[in-house]
Order: C-alpha cells, then sequence, then structure tokens
C-alpha cells in the first residue's frame, strides 16, 4: 500500500495514509503539498499539444486499477479537437456502468443472497421492522422478513453498488472525496427527494418507533463521520466503531422486533410466510432468466417431456421473451437492448440458485458451465487481472490451471448429475453466484471510480462535488423508482421506512469498512483531510435534513402529507445550489 503512495519513491515505514477528501487539486492549491510531482488536475493549464506527454509522465495521472486508461485515452488517443467527442463517449459508459451495477445487484446478487439466507435457516416472517425491498423479476417483491434478515443480507444485497464503489474510492488517496461525497451526497437525496417524493405521491401516516430509530442511528453516523473529518484522521478503533455501530444497529432492531411481539402476544413464534408481490410496469419475468417468476410456466406442456441439454442451455442463456417483446412500447424495447449483452455475459458467468422454484433454477448443462465460467472470472477480474495473468514458476497462468480443475470438476458433475433434479449440494452454487455477482460489482465500481475521477479532471471538478452528484444520483436511481413504484402501489410506510435504513448501513459499512482495508499493522491509520469546504457543506446539510425531519415529524403526530415532501425537496434544491456555487467558488468560506 505504501508502494501506491510512493509514487516518486519509498514511503517510510508508518507513514499516515492520506486520503484528500475534497478537491484532487484545490484552486490556488500547492500542487507538491502531498510530495508527488506535479497533480494530474493541473493538465488543462497546459498547452494541448503537450497533454499526452503530461499524462504519461506524472504518475499522479495513473489510475489503480481498472481495465482501461481512460487518462490515456481522452489526453492521448483522442486529439484535442475530438475532446467533446471523447467526454461524450465516457458519459455515455459512465450510463451503461450503472446499468450493469443495477442488473448484477438485482437480477444476481441479490437472489443469491436470499438463497444463501435461505440456506442458513434465516426464516421470512412477518415482523414489525420492513426490510428493505428488493425487485425480484417483473415484481416488487416486499420482503418482509425476519429483522436479522432485513438488516443484514437485504441492506448489503441493495446497497452492494454503494458500499463497492465507497470502497473501491477509498482505496486511492486521490478518490477518497468520491467516497465522502457519494455517502453523504445519497443520504441527502434519498432523505429528502425520495422521502419527499413518497410524501407527494401517497400521504401516509410513519411508524412511529421504527422512523425515530433509524432516524437517531443516522444521525450517530453522521456525527462520527463528521469527527472524523474534523480530526482529519480516522484510527484503527475508530473504523471498528463504525462496523460496531451497525451490529448495535442490527441488535437494536432485533431487539425491539422482539418486544413489539411480546406485546402482542406473539412471544419469539414466527408468524407466517408472507410476501406479496405485486406487478409493475418496470420489468416482467423472462424464462431462462435469473428471477423467480417464469412465463414459461404457463405455457408448459400436461404431459412432462425431457428436454435435451443443449435445448436446457440455450433457453437459461436467453435473456429475451418474445412474446414480451411484441407487445412492449418502444422505449421498454431500447432500453433492454441496451441490457441484453450485460444480462448474456451475467447469465454465462453467475450461477443463480432460486429457492422459490421447484428445481431450484438448476439448468445441468449451464451450471456446468459455472463451474468453468465463475472461477475464471474471479480470478481475471482481481486486481484487474494481476493474479489471474501471474505464471506459476514463469511458466504457466494462473487462469490455465483454473481452466484445468475447473474443466475436470463440469465434467465430473456433468456425468454425475440429470437434467431433471437437482444435486444436493446445489446450494453451494448460491455461494459461487454470490461470489462472482461480487467480482463483477467490484470490477463495475472500480471502473466507475476511475471514469468519474477522469472527468473531474477534464472538467476541474472535485472528487466531492462529482460523488454527491453523479454517483450518488446514479447509485440512488434505482432506489427511487422503486420507492416510489412501491408508494404508488398503497405501501409508502414501507417505502419511507426503507429510505433511512438502507442508507445507514451504507454510510457505517462503507466508511468503516473501506477505511479498515487501508489499514496495516504497521501503519494503523488514515489520515482523512478536507481540502474543499463542500465536505463541511455537505455534512451539515446531511444533519440538517435529519434534524428537520427529526423534529417535524413528530410534530406532525406522523402523518406525512403533501407540504412535508414539498419542504423536503425545496431543501434539496437549495443545498444542491448551495454546493455547486460553493465548488465554482460564488460563495466563499474561511
Amino acid at each position: 500500500l505504501a508502494g501506491v503512495l510512493s509514487l516518486a519513491g519509498a514511503l517510510p515505514a508508518g507513514t499516515p495514509l492520506l486520503l484528500d477528501v475534497g478537491h484532487t487539486l484545490p484552486p490556488g492549491g500547492d500542487a507538491l503539498s502531498h510530495g508527488r510531482g506535479l497533480d494530474c488536475w493541473e493538465v488543462r493549464k497546459h498547452n494541448s499539444s503537450e497533454w499526452c506527454h503530461f499524462i504519461r509522465s506524472n504518475p499522479d495521472c495513473r489510475l489503480d486499477g481498472g481495465f482501461l486508461d481512460y487518462l490515456n485515452g481522452v489526453f492521448c488517443v483522442f486529439p484535442p479537437r475530438l475532446l467533446p467527442l471523447a467526454v461524450t463517449l465516457y458519459a455515455l459508459w459512465l450510463l451503461y456502468l450503472f446499468i450493469i451495477l443495477g442488473v448484477t445487484a438485482e437480477k444476481f446478487f441479490c437472489p443469491n443472497l436470499s438463497a444463501i439466507s435461505t440456506n442458513l435457516k434465516l426464516s421470512h416472517n412477518v415482523a414489525e421492522y420492513t426490510a428493505p425491498m428488493y425487485p425480484r423479476g417483473g415484481h416488487l417483491v416486499f420482503s418482509l422478513t425476519s429483522p436479522l434478515h432485513g438488516v443484514t443480507f437485504l441492506a448489503f444485497g441493495n446497497g452492494a453498488p454503494d458500499v463497492f464503489s465507497a470502497v473501491v474510492a477509498f482505496s486511492d488517496p486521490r478518490t477518497a472525496g468520491l467516497a465522502i461525497g457519494a455517502i453523504f451526497g445519497a443520504g441527502v437525496f434519498v432523505t429528502t427527494v425520495v422521502a419527499g417524493g413518497i410524501a407527494l405521491v401517497k400521504p401516509f401516516m410513519a411508524a412511529s418507533r421504527p422512523f425515530l430509530r433509524d432516524v437517531i442511528f443516522y444521525m450517530v453516523a453522521v456525527f462520527l463521520t463528521f469527527v472524523v473529518l474534523y480530526l482529519g484522521r480516522i484510527r484503527l478503533g475508530e473504523a471498528l466503531g463504525y462496523l460496531g455501530l451497525y451490529v448495535f444497529y442490527v441488535l437494536t432492531v432485533v431487539l425491539c422486533t422482539w418486544i413489539h411481539r411480546r406485546q402482542r402476544g406473539d412471544g419469539l413464534a414466527p408468524a407466517g410466510p408472507w410476501e406479496p408481490e405485486m406487478p409493475t410496469d418496470m420489468e416482467e419475468p423472462e424464462p431462462g432468466s435469473t428471477n423467480s417468476g417464469d412465463y414459461a410456466e404457463e405455457y408448459q406442456p400436461l404431459l412432462p417431456s425431457q428436454e435435451t441439454s443443449l435445448r436446457i442451455l440455450t433457453t437459461a442463456l436467453s435473456p429475451l421473451d418474445y412474446r414480451k417483446w411484441r407487445r412492449k412500447p418502444w422505449y421498454w424495447r431500447l432500453f433492454k437492448a441496451f441490457k441484453v449483452p450485460v444480462e448474456l455475459v451475467l447469465l454465462l458467468t453467475v450461477p443463480v440458485v432460486d429457492p422459490d422454484k421447484d428445481d431450484l433454477n438448476w439448468k445441468r448443462p449451464l451450471n456446468c458451465l459455472h463451474i468453468l465460467t465463475s472461477p475464471l472470472l474471479c480470478v481475471l477480474t482481481l486486481k484487474s487481472g494481476a493474479y489471474g495473468l501471474y505464471q506459476i514458476q514463469g511458466i504457466f497462468p494462473v487462469w490455465g490451471l483454473v481452466t484445468l480443475v475447473a474443466s475436470a470438476l463440469a465434467l465430473i458433475i456433468f456425468i454425475t448429475t440429470s437434467n431433471e433434479e437437482p444435486p444436493k449440494y446445489h446450494c453451494v452454487f448460491a455461494f459461487l453466484g454470490f461470489l462472482a455477482s461480487a467480482m463483477w460489482i467490484n470490477a463495475a465500481a472500480t471502473e466507475l471510480v476511475n471514469i468519474l475521477r477522469t472527468l473531474g479532471i477534464i472538467f476541474q471538478l472535485s472528487n466531492t462535488v462529482l460523488g454527491l452528484t453523479l454517483l450518488a444520483w446514479g447509485n440512488s436511481i434505482g432506489d427511487t423508482f422503486s420507492d416510489l413504484t412501491m408508494a404508488r402501489q398503497g405501501y409508502p410506510r414501507m417505502a419511507f421506512s426503507a429510505c433511512f435504513g438502507g442508507i445507514i448501513f451504507n454510510i457505517l459499512v462503507g466508511v468503516g469498512l473501506g477505511c479498515l482495508l487501508q489499514m496495516t499493522s504497521s501503519q494503523p491509520l488514515v489520515k482523512l483531510e478536507p481540502d474543499s469546504p463542500l465536505v463541511w457543506v455537505l455534512a451539515g446539510a446531511l444533519g440538517l435534513s435529519l434534524v428537520f425531519s427529526l423534529v417535524t415529524v413528530p410534530a406532525q403526530c406522523f402523518q406525512l402529507g403533501r407540504p412535508y415532501g414539498v419542504c423536503l425537496i425545496t431543501y434539496y434544491l437549495a443545498f444542491l445550489c448551495v454546493a455547486l456555487l460553493t465548488e465554482f467558488r460564488v460563495i466563499h468560506f474561511s
């Protein structure tokens, strides 16, 4: 890790890790402030004929991780006159990365997490705690689960893109501002725009105890982050404190649920399972896809017939339902056309176990293919392929060894199993799918962070403003649509609870785990030095919005209507104006 930072030489042992939470280079700041030579942010100050040489000769312009060198592409591959074209292509690729993150989390990561929780005997019971919902197939499955399941597995599934983006951003001192901006920015966005939109769509009465509990815990997390930024460093104990606070939050949720059940007279006896599925217009189940619903069931013949392995493979790899394609509007077809390549690659590399199906989504030829493709995916995406391309004794590559072992194992499984009945060890594929989808999310998050840093250098914007806008909006857009859809379907109370439950996981695990992974035994310290007043504007805006909700919601007897929603959305627009004016130095802070 010290080698990453010592771009001009070796750092002495014990040198604190420095994370610049703010401008990559503040306007008027010292380019040599961190002893790394000229900051890459200064490239636009040079003549356009010198851009490529500056990028290639400056160590600060090297992107750590990722498969594409975006800085070299925009400043060396494209001539200066085609810079707008390069920026346009990068913006489209950025949008596509968000699609990759959303599809992977929705159709592969979350279903595998659900299967793992089922195998671990975490029951799906009706509880007072309304866990964050997650989309499954063409339905929004509002999973009123056991509290432990809701605040651990489902929270991890819903917050995976946010947490992975934060961890990747914290791994490089030059992009740490993205993590802070995204975590705080998403918090402000969700607690104002999304929560206010729910109140506008469907006025309702909020659940008093869960609301107060979640807001208080979130305020504590925001205050802890504010203190860490003020002190300028986070030690090992403080990083563990973030994770410990989330564990305490989980225990509090479990205890509150137990007390509520005791008051109702239910004790510890679990209620009957209930998973109401409400069809929406967002997307419908597709044959061969990873969701729990399957249109193919409607067209099954009365007499069972055995399908060939080739037929099973081609059906399982088809991400498109042609019957649905014909009756969908043009904009749905256009969006689906963008998603098909991603879904096809994910279907080839990520197995999914579905406990709701009779066959547990067992596709013998495809699952045997997953035995080969999933391990190859893991070794070729870990550290951007550095481990997979490593040659053992300088002769045989690691990916070749993985291919040989996985091929032999896949052949054995194919011979010893049948197409009709899944093997007893089929649950192992859920763990394999979880790992493979996590590697996909991590790879997409790495590219996302690198391209945002590149855009920041091109437009000379701080990492913080990119985090609180593009990264926060991109990671929150799925929650926005799903929560508003939930409210329109008549479940505004559940959607409102989901607004606060998920972001607690994101800030505590995102900051705690992100900083913890950067510490070593000789360097149990990560420095966080805000170089821009925008960080304080962001933290103050988030804290003020929480105080506003904490005061006004009980004052309205938890009856939330359209005036409350208008106030929250107006607050966010005002905050966004102040943040942008601060970024462009129209508003000055001492």
